[in-house]
Order: structure tokens, then C-alpha cells, then sequence
């Protein structure tokens, strides 16, 4: 019934050698590493190379942000000269964190508990820097350590509920070395809002708001000056650089002398912050110590 049997058998020939070309294809090709991996964050650094070489910042660092359907993410990426043994060091447990976090202008008190599954860091949070830490909302966040391998660190801070219809707040921080005095870090921060939440603070940067920036360029003004992100994505971008910035002012601080630790990291902090007056002024640098201070001897925090 088969007049041209050969012409079948070459067919079927080619096409068993084409589907084996494919599978050997298939089975050759690298899966793409798992995320929350020392993989995942070197691949993540040859991506972000040439946005690091020739970052805008004036430092090697790298922000994004997201705004999603449930909230808002913001992750900063960036390369410091401190090993990764001493950033593990660092911030090994949630009273280390806490002594970091209290860097940032608008967070006045944190505590630790200390519970079998783990450890609570409970931060008190104003609205503006200059009201009283009895008027601060509270935000428990549960600290652990997701990975601590020789070549990646990874420690999650977590709190189910916030302020004002917020919620799910997730703060990250992922690690890996480059060479012997070098570390890439991930730090990432977001939380989750509900609708009432969302049109509050919409209305708010439309209005008191309208002139605060983010870091993202998104065109030219009309005199030819960079053109900030406003809105919900320019508010994430500040706080997530507000936050990297306590991290970069905390291990900046190891080199000095325990007693001297504290004032090194508070100045350094609020140095990194007026780089970019244009989104992270609030205060001059007095206020701002004198605040920080008056903190610290309220609750005697150690240096």
C-alpha cells in the first residue's frame, strides 16, 4: 500500500533527530535558580551590574519599586565594603535590629521579646518625626533567620497587622560576598494596604504631599531636570531608601569604638540621607540628633 517506503523512513528518521535535538536541548538548559538563594542574588548582581556601575545615586545602589494590586514593594539593591562574615555578625539577633531601625528619622522606640519560636521586635512609629512617642503606632515584627549558609545570609522581619488598614509588612535582607572586603546586599521592604488606606494616602500625596519625589526617573521637566515618581510608588521608594540607609549607617559604625558607635551611625545616617535632599530632607542635622539622643536616654539604649 506504501509506494515510498524510503521517503516514510527518512521522514521518520529526520524527525526522531529533530525531536532528539530538542530534548537534549531541553534537558541542557539551565533551570533558573530558586529564589531566596545565594544562585538567585548572583544572578541578580550580573543583571544589576551596569545599573550599579553607573548608578544615579553616586553610590553603587539600585531601587525599585512596585505598586500591586494588594500593596506596595520596594527593594534596594546594593554593593558594600564590608565582608559578609561581618554582616552577619552584625545584625545576628533582634536587639542588633533594633539598634539599626532606630536610625530612621520616624522610629522612636523598639523593644525585643523573647519567645521559644523566636524573637519579637515591637517598633514604634510616628507619623511625623517631631511627635511624641506616645502617639507612635506599634509594629510587632517577628524576626528570624531564614538562611545562614557560608555564602548567603538571609533574615526576614515580619508583622500581620499595621496602622490604618495596613497590613502583611515584610522587611528582607539577602546577602552574599563578592571577593574577601566586598557584599551584595538585597533589601526589601512592602506591606499590603486596604482601599481606605490606599485613597487616604492618595489624598494625602495629592495634596500636603504633591511635592515629595521618589528615585525614579520617569521623563524631563520642561527646564530640563530629572522628573521624579510621585504618588504611592514615590512614598515606597523613600521609605525603602530610609530604611537601606539605617543597614549602610549600622555597619559603617563597626570600625569605631564601641562607645563611639551610636554618634558615628546617627551622622553617617542622616549624611546619606541629604545626598538626595530632594527626597529625604526633612529636618537639619541638630534636630534630628537631638531627637535621636533624647531617644536613647529614655531608654538606655546601649551603644
Amino acid at each position: 500500500m506504501n509506494r515510498h517506503p524510503a521517503s516514510f523512513l527518512q521522514l521518520a528518521s529526520r524527525m526522531g533527530l529533530g525531536l532528539f535535538l530538542v530534548t537534549c536541548a531541553l534537558v541542557g538548559e539551565a533551570a533558573p535558580p530558586d529564589a531566596g538563594s545565594a544562585p538567585a542574588l548572583r544572578e541578580q548582581h550580573q543583571k544589576l551590574a551596569g545599573q550599579l556601575a553607573r548608578s544615579p545615586l553616586r553610590r553603587p545602589i539600585h531601587l525599585e519599586s512596585t505598586e500591586t494590586d494588594g500593596g506596595l514593594q520596594g527593594d534596594v539593591y546594593a554593593v558594600v565594603d564590608h565582608p559578609l562574615e561581618q554582616v552577619r555578625a552584625a545584625l545576628a539577633d533582634g536587639t542588633q535590629w533594633c539598634e539599626m531601625l532606630l536610625l530612621h528619622i520616624n522610629n522612636r522606640r523598639c523593644r525585643v521579646s523573647r519567645q521559644p519560636e523566636g524573637e519579637t521586635l515591637t517598633l514604634s512609629v510616628v507619623q511625623r518625626y517631631d511627635k511624641p512617642v506616645d502617639q507612635a503606632f506599634e509594629l510587632p515584627f517577628v524576626h528570624r533567620t531564614a538562611s545562614d549558609g557560608k555564602d548567603y545570609l538571609a533574615v526576614k522581619l515580619s508583622a500581620e497587622s499595621g496602622p490604618m488598614g495596613t497590613s502583611n509588612y515584610r522587611v528582607t535582607l539577602e546577602a552574599v560576598p563578592l571577593g574577601e572586603r566586598q557584599t551584595f546586599l538585597h533589601f526589601g521592604y512592602a506591606y499590603d494596604h486596604n482601599m481606605i488606606a490606599r485613597l487616604a494616602t492618595m489624598a494625602y500625596l495629592a495634596t500636603f504631599g504633591s511635592h515629595k519625589v521618589g528615585f525614579t526617573v520617569i521623563g524631563k521637566t520642561p527646564n530640563g531636570e530629572p522628573d521624579y515618581i510621585r504618588g504611592l510608588r514615590g512614598l515606597m521608594e523613600r521609605n525603602a531608601m530610609r530604611y537601606f540607609l539605617t543597614l549602610d549607617a549600622y555597619l559603617a559604625g563597626l570600625d569605631a569604638p564601641p562607645p563611639e558607635r551610636a554618634e558615628k551611625r546617627m551622622h553617617r545616617w542622616f549624611q546619606e540621607a541629604e545626598r538626595y535632599p530632594a527626597q529625604l530632607h526633612e529636618i537639619d542635622l541638630a534636630t534630628y540628633l537631638e531627637h535621636k539622643r533624647s531617644d536613647r536616654r529614655r531608654d538606655a539604649v546601649k551603644p
